[in-house]
């Protein structure tokens, strides 16, 4: 059985997450996971060596290279290739703020809070501007940051051909802590728990109208949300029939 992945440590996410060529219409994507990204900005950008690199990131030196290695060579193609560079996803976790770990101050990490006090990531099951209704079938979620009980930052993200209970696990790796959706099935709500993720299940609408209405603690939500239907299609309203 293959030993699981280290979660990798980072100082915080990067500011800017998508470049593209100018004169290029509809470029090709090379996604650069925040990890990969971490790797490029402690070595390239602050100089520092891989065995520095590995203690900030609490890895080991191998994994470092590795990660350079993929890294390097993601961005070359996009300056040669003419592909757009966006920077998604991964298997990481902020750091907890503690120390200046890398010669920055740290971001503190997300901690769901109730009175808004910490910073938090909600996602959103998305399609065109709405609560996209079946959880397991949804290709993208809307990310929004959230400071202090305020939206400070969104993004849209592509799933990546995840489905069903696999999506928790993608949605923990973005550092996700909260999930807004339609119907869900069961073993996702499960796995969506075991991943510490608050399910507010049930909802649909405008995604940036719901995410206000949960910080403004007015989101008409079904605790008890389910949905067993996963042969149907997109126009199927899970979130609203008798599935529940």
């Amino acid at each position: 059985m293959p030993r699981p992945q280290k979660c990798r440590r980072v100082c915080s996410e990067p500011q800017f997450s998508r470049f593209s060529p100018s004169g290029v219409e509809q470029p090709e994507e090379n996604v650069l996971s925040v990890d990969e990204y971490e790797v490029i900005r402690l070595v390239d950008y602050e100089k520092k060596s891989h065995e520095k690199c590995a203690a900030v990131m609490n890895v080991s030196r191998t994994t470092v290279t590795d990660i350079y290695e993929r890294a390097r060579y993601k961005i070359a193609e996009c300056l040669v290739q003419g592909k757009q560079l966006s920077i998604s996803g991964g298997n990481y976790r902020i750091c907890s703020g503690q120390k200046k770990c890398c010669g920055m101050p740290c971001r503190k990490e997300k901690i769901l809070s109730d009175k808004g006090e910490k910073t938090m990531r909600i996602a959103v099951t998305y399609e065109n501007g709405e609560i996209f209704q079946h959880f397991g079938h949804t290709e993208q979620f809307k990310i929004y940051d959230i400071e202090d009980g305020k939206i400070t930052a969104s993004r849209v993200i592509g799933t990546d051909g995840f489905g069903h209970g696999a999506l928790a696990g993608f949605l923990s790796n973005n550092g996700i802590d909260a999930l807004i959706c339609g119907g869900i099935g069961g073993g996702a709500q499960t796995a969506l728990a075991n991943a510490g993720i608050k399910l507010y299940g049930g909802v649909s609408g405008s995604a940036d109208e719901a995410v206000q209405s949960l910080l403004d603690g007015k989101l008409d939500f079904n605790p008890n949300v389910m949905c067993s239907h996963h042969g149907h299609g997109e126009s199927h309203d899970c979130g609203n029939h008798g599935c529940h």
